[in-house]
């Protein structure tokens, strides 16, 4: 061997180029040796020779162990040591040795006779020393590695580079610390949520989901086995609304205007709310309570108001006031909130509904506000995630129903540049506190987005497994890679070249990180989220004047 660097690297061994990966009797060969090692990684030498010899090996699993991405194994006294290579180098003058950083996964006991891999877990208990010899990984290690027999799982996907070792995420540890799922347009992302809550569904046909679309994709998808809900059957009342919901929708003024309004209709509010037999047997009423009132009545209070008032200057709170809320009664798009209809005291109902309790066998609500007025669509949001949180809340000390909020296109309610005040700022701020004390509660948050750099700083982090698809956005990878654990990062750095169907999950829903192949999903269970086929949709022709006289009547009746 040439411009070895180092001490030997294998005691007293010969060059690698002509042994095998693995020997007689089973035992496997060596393919490099520990240079370096520090707390959270360590630096390995690898036989040139020997990497080329292994690439040719019938195992996939072994003929990619020496490359980034791959996975090695290391023998420390009765254990197994795994780690995931991050990069490579050629070290030295010569080509026969390649450099290689490597991040520690975790380890598992070594069968004595056989020196098989068993009984893997997370972590490390001891780190080998400089000249331990590494290993290629093997299909059957990898078994070992991600099994997930021992406690509730939901099946998703392959192993890269395998097709037959299963990828498994823990359903318990995944939903009790939030998870996000984040690709570029175009990679799967609606396709593989779907198949995730999928597998959800069937591992707990009684549980409780709300998934909140925002394009009406998902609804095609859940028909068997969820309950869709959109404008026309919501039937979601506006007085479960709190003051901050409220002014977000009444109030019209800005600056100094914007907070005289919102104290005249906090005032008002709790005055309409009063005049509710319910509201009267409540000692210490608040304007947040979600008391029932009439619509009428809470204008009619706000005229009695304005009459108090001794100039005319000092009525144009007043007014705007009445005349928004008289525009939005009149105003057919927002029926399914603020109709006449919706005064009863339906709150029990709508809960049971939506939150799917019981389940009847379809645990799933699809909430689609793609049909909701976009001035109100925030508000919708945040009152059916607050409606979460608050019932969990408030149901503390009933025996616990967990419920999962889905949040589709999440980079919208939670923007990164959101502030304390202004409009769409209360769904940002009910689903960051989701995300920082929902689990204390049993409220789990998926959040799913295509511009994860586009989220409040910090709620990205508060998710305990991150599902990573290709993103195509240097920004968003930086930020992804952020949000990770370091021992990932090998793994980060193949996000730019992942595949359509492809991820990367990290984090407490998996045993370690891992590279996924999502499995294929029924039509009938995909979301309608399909990319337009121009080059076959344009040569259908005829039937357009009859195409454009339907779609203006639905333009102009908006969508009824």
């Amino acid at each position: 061997m040439t411009d070895m660097p180092g001490p030997g690297v294998f005691a007293g061994a010969t060059p690698l180029a002509a042994a095998a990966p693995v020997a007689a009797g089973g035992m496997p060969m060596p393919i490099g040796c520990v240079l370096a090692v520090a707390g959270g990684g360590s630096r390995v030498l690898f036989d040139r020779n020997a990497l080329e010899l292994i690439a040719q090996d019938a195992d996939p699993v072994v003929a990619t162990a020496g490359q980034v991405g791959g996975q090695i194994k290391m023998r420390v006294g009765g254990a197994w040591l795994i780690a995931n290579i991050r990069s490579l180098v050629l070290e030295g003058t010569g080509n026969d040795w390649v450099a290689a950083d490597i991040d520690f996964l975790g380890e598992g006991d070594e069968e004595r006779l056989t020196g098989k891999l068993y009984s893997f877990r997370r972590g490390v208990t001891r780190y080998p020393i400089p000249g331990c010899e590494v290993f290629a990984i093997t299909t059957r290690d990898l078994e070992q590695i991600y099994s997930a027999a021992d406690q509730p799982h939901i099946r998703v996907g392959t192993v890269y580079p395998t097709r037959s070792v299963h990828a498994s995420l823990y359903v318990d540890a995944m939903l009790g610390k939030h998870f996000a799922l984040v690709g570029s347009t175009g990679t799967g992302k609606s396709t593989a949520a779907a198949l995730i809550l999928h597998r959800i569904c069937e591992l707990a046909p009684q549980g409780h989901v709300v998934m909140i679309d925002p394009h009406g994709e998902y609804a095609a998808a859940f028909r068997g086995n969820g309950a869709i809900y959109d404008v026309n059957n919501l039937a979601m009342p506006y007085w479960l609304m709190n003051l901050e919901e409220h002014c977000e929708v009444f109030v019209t003024g800005t600056g100094g205007d914007r907070s005289v309004d919102r104290d005249i209709l906090a005032k008002c509010l709790l005055m309409a709310r009063a005049k509710n037999r319910l509201g009267q047997e409540i000692a210490k009423l608040t304007v947040d309570a979600p008391i029932p009132y009439l619509l009428s009545d809470l204008t009619a209070i706000l005229a009695a108001e304005m009459g108090k008032m001794d100039r005319a200057g000092d009525t144009s709170p007043y007014l705007r006031l009445k005349a928004k809320i008289d525009e939005i009664k009149a105003d057919p798009r927002y029926s399914f909130m603020f109709s006449g209809m919706l005064v009863a005291d339906t709150m029990g109902d709508f809960l049971a509904r939506v939150f799917r309790m019981p389940g009847d066998g379809k645990p799933i609500s699809i909430i689609d506000v793609s049909g909701v007025p976009s001035e109100i669509t925030s508000v919708v949001v945040a009152v059916l995630s607050r409606m979460t949180f608050d019932f969990a809340i408030w149901s503390r000390n009933e025996p616990k129903r967990p419920i999962l909020l889905v949040c589709e296109e999440a980079h919208r309610y939670i923007p990164s540049d959101a502030r304390g005040e202004g409009r769409g700022a209360s769904v940002g701020r009910i689903l960051s506190r989701i995300a920082k004390e929902g689990r204390k509660y049993g409220v789990s948050l998926g959040l799913i987005t295509q511009r994860p750099s586009d989220l409040e700083e910090g709620v990205l982090s508060q998710c305990g497994t991150i599902i990573a698809m290709r993103l195509n956005n240097e920004r968003d990878q930086a930020f992804v890679r952020a949000a990770m654990p370091e021992g990932a990062r090998g793994f980060l750095d193949s996000i730019p070249a992942l595949r359509n169907r492809e991820c990367i999950i990290c984090g407490e829903g998996v045993a370690v990180p891992i590279r996924v192949s999502f499995d294929a999903l029924e039509e009938g269970k995909r979301p309608a989220s399909g990319d337009p086929l121009f080059s076959t949709l344009w040569r259908d022709v005829g039937g357009e004047e009859a195409i454009i006289q339907r779609t203006v009547l639905r333009w102009r009746a908006q969508g009824r």
